[in-house]
């Protein structure tokens, strides 16, 4: 899939959001080294911790699914500059992307940047660092 359908599919996901407290969609696109395509949008709640980002949505669907290999992510939201995804969300993509995965941040304007995975989080809490090295 190409870099402009998956924003697309990005922005079609972000129409069915549900957020009455922020007002505030996002919607995500992901793709797998299958093929697939799994979306996500942002789903809010009165107890805003369990609130949930586009971008985990999307990948929990995929990893339930059974997907481990990813291949690009796409991320819309009605803001001035290509949206950000959050500090949780980051640290999930790091968890489950590659650090040179590509991941388009947009907005409605069509401002798009393209980063990678170790952009997003360099240095990021890894795996490996829960087990002792000692």
């Amino acid at each position: 899939m190409n870099k402009e359908s998956l924003i697309n599919e990005a922005k079609k996901i972000r129409e069915k959001a549900y957020v009455p407290y922020s007002e505030f969609p996002v919607g995500a696109a992901l793709t797998t080294k299958s093929g697939k395509v799994y979306t996500g949008c942002n789903i809010e709640n009165a107890a805003f911790p369990v609130t949930c980002c586009a971008e985990r949505v999307a990948i929990f669907k995929a990893i339930a699914d059974g997907e481990r290999e990813f291949s690009e992510m796409a991320v819309v939201a009605d803001t001035e500059r290509p949206v950000p995804p959050c500090g949780s969300c980051r640290q999930v993509m790091s968890e489950f992307f590659k650090p040179t995965m590509t991941v388009h941040l947009t907005n409605l304007h069509n401002n798009t940047k393209t980063v990678s995975v170790e952009e997003l989080l360099p240095f990021s809490f890894q795996p490996d660092d829960l087990h002792n090295k000692e």
